[in-house]
């Protein structure tokens, strides 16, 4: 084991020059990295302290396949052999991005003709805010660029997608988020609702909320509503009951441009394919990211319809260009891993599979209710939200200077298990999607046993 004291150790090194996102900047100066792992296989990570980690955060949402798989290995080392790079500008292109596209919008949600790739999250979103934009000036609509996302929401950090993002400690300080990005509730029932309030007069009073910001906004100035099938930047939350049907009636009432992020709920993390089956959405465009490439690779991609492309198009007769793109979109590595994760997925009836161990992963989870910490527990599939409280029958929260849900994320890393804290005090639970029973049945009590920790320190505070 190396420490900060070794002057060449990976730990050392990371805290004199590395800058790391997300993180608080002084406390990383001051202490170094809290984790630095060494080795990854299945669901596990090593760490250079000798630990043994189950993941229960799939790194960031994206190690679908866990930490070791020799075809996506293989995949990308046959790929760096015959064709390490390629551009997709200038009309130039390469056989496995052509390939991809075709399977990928084969296995869309919805009907969807044409696919683009980027290399994360944010820029797949960014992007197609700026198509959206670029689509309404095509139509002679060029006041149509409001764009109307949730507190909590989550949709990347580039300027336009942060500001798309309802995460306020991502606004602070940057001077965002920019103008013409509007918010409405996120929907945490169990935090939001109003006193005898039942999950579908909160979720109809959350679609009121809509329809009230498109009528004050102008219904001729909203471009499109962004959303994610469940939240995860907000800390797994899981729609209530009635709140997709009612949501989705506004924007077709309205005809507002339904943009779903499935950067986190595609590719089986809920049960489905994709979360818009799970919670029976009809998006007029997609994004995706994580599990596209097992997170073996940065890749991304966005989805829509030849109608959407026919704007585009025109666009690109203006100008004799569609002026947009990035180097590395549809790189040639990337695609040949994307295609074998796919495969894989099928070949293993990854969405089975899901299926299966979701039932003792959620009940494993719904068990901690009886927790005196525990208030809430809400999931689907491998996704799981679980909401900490200081008092269960008024819904208080900790004071969040404790940072409670940081301390039970601590101890439960200190047990063997990651988790990650998301405020205010939610713990979100995601492990690998391929995560046996065995392995959910040794996870889940590390969980219980971090709990029963932070307690007995936190229930003299009370």
């Amino acid at each position: 084991m190396t420490t900060l004291t070794d002057a060449n150790s990976p730990r050392a090194l990371d805290r004199q020059f590395h800058v790391h996102g997300q993180t608080n900047a002084r406390l990383h100066q001051q202490d170094g990295p809290t984790a630095m792992a060494m080795r990854g296989h299945g669901v596990r990570i090593e760490t250079d302290d000798g630990q043994s980690i189950i993941d229960g955060f799939s790194g960031l949402g994206c190690v679908s396949l866990g930490y070791h798989n020799d075809r996506l290995a293989q995949a990308a080392m046959a790929q760096m052999q015959d064709l390490p790079f390629a551009p997709t500008f200038y009309g130039r292109s390469h056989p496995k991005v052509a390939e991809l596209a075709r399977v990928l919008t084969s296995k869309a949600a919805v009907p969807f003709e044409k696919a683009m790739f980027q290399c994360s999250g944010s820029e797949a979103n960014d992007s197609m805010i700026k198509f959206i934009w670029a689509r309404n000036i095509a139509r002679g609509q060029p006041q149509k660029r409001k764009m109307i996302s949730r507190w909590r929401g989550y949709y990347g950090n580039t300027v336009a997608a942060v500001s798309l993002s309802g995460q306020p400690h991502m606004h602070a300080g940057f001077g965002l988020p920019m103008d013409d990005f509007l918010k409405v509730s996120t929907p945490n029932f169990y935090l939001n609702a109003k006193a005898g309030e039942t999950e579908e007069e909160f979720s109809a009073r959350l679609a009121d909320e809509l329809e009230t910001t498109i009528l004050e906004a102008g219904p001729d100035t909203i471009a499109a509503f962004f959303a994610e099938p469940m939240q995860s930047g907000g800390g797994a939350i899981h729609p209530p009951k009635g709140y997709w049907t009612a949501m989705q009636d506004v924007l077709r009432k309205y005809d507002i441009h339904f943009h779903v992020d499935e950067t986190v709920c595609g590719f089986g993390r809920t049960g489905h394919y994709w979360g818009a089956q799970a919670f029976d959405l009809t998006p007029d465009s997609t994004t995706c990211a994580k599990a596209l490439t097992a997170a073996f690779f940065p890749m991304s991609a966005i989805m829509f319809r030849q109608d959407f492309f026919d704007d585009l198009m025109r666009t690109s007769d203006a100008s004799g260009v569609l002026g947009h793109g990035f180097t590395y979109a549809g790189h040639p590595v990337g695609a040949a891993v994307a295609l074998e994760a796919l495969r894989i997925y099928d070949d293993i009836d990854l969405i089975g599979h899901v299926r299966r161990v979701s039932q003792p992963f959620l009940a494993g989870c719904e068990a901690l209710m009886d927790h005196p910490l525990v208030g809430d527990v809400r999931g689907i599939g491998l996704f799981c939200g679980i909401q900490l409280v200081q008092n269960k029958t008024t819904r208080q929260l900790w004071d969040p200077t404790l940072k409670v849900g940081t301390m039970v994320q601590d101890r439960a890393h200190a047990r063997g298990l990651y988790l990650r804290s998301i405020p205010p005090d939610r713990i979100s639970f995601m492990p690998p999607l391929i995560i046996t029973e065995d392995e959910i049945a040794e996870a889940t009590p590390i969980l219980k046993s971090a709990l029963d920790d932070v307690w007995a320190d936190v229930k003299t505070r009370l």
